[in-house]
């Protein structure tokens, strides 16, 4: 496991996130360009541990399945909280040191604004792509 350390914009809040590799992805769902005004740059984590400002953290419920976390004094996202089955998409821009990792995939292309694309060649995956690779397999009789 990788271990990275990150925070918010003032310094309240600090966390340490544990990932399997360096790769990121970036949300373009609607949701997530509000939450951060752009796209959603994050990395899946199996674990996040707050080491500094517990008391600080606030917890938005956006869906019957998630929240997301951000610092209640300075705003900054923090992460991604899928509740069940419980997985966190840690702010790659939270993190303290994010130089050594690499963009791998996009979500929610097709609600990405024409005024903008990122580069490389990388996964790219249409919002009823992604909800399909999540779906339930359908019921048998």
């Amino acid at each position: 496991m990788i271990r990275k350390t990150g925070g918010c914009l003032c310094g309240a809040v600090k966390f340490e996130a544990e990932m399997e590799d360096l790769s990121f992805g970036a949300c373009h769902c609607g949701m997530c360009r509000r939450w951060v005004g752009g796209p959603f740059l994050a990395k899946e984590a199996e674990t996040v541990t707050v080491t500094d400002g517990a008391d600080e953290l606030n917890a938005y419920r956006s869906s019957d399945w998630a929240e997301r976390v951000s610092c209640a004094s300075c705003g900054s996202a923090l992460w991604y909280h899928l509740l069940e089955p419980e997985m966190f998409a840690v702010s790659v821009g939270a993190l303290d040191d994010a130089s050594d990792m690499t963009l791998t995939a996009e979500i929610f292309i097709d609600h990405k604004p024409a005024g903008y694309a990122l580069a490389g060649d990388h996964k790219r995956m249409t919002e009823a792509e992604f909800m399909a690779a999540f779906a339930p397999p359908p019921a048998t009789e």
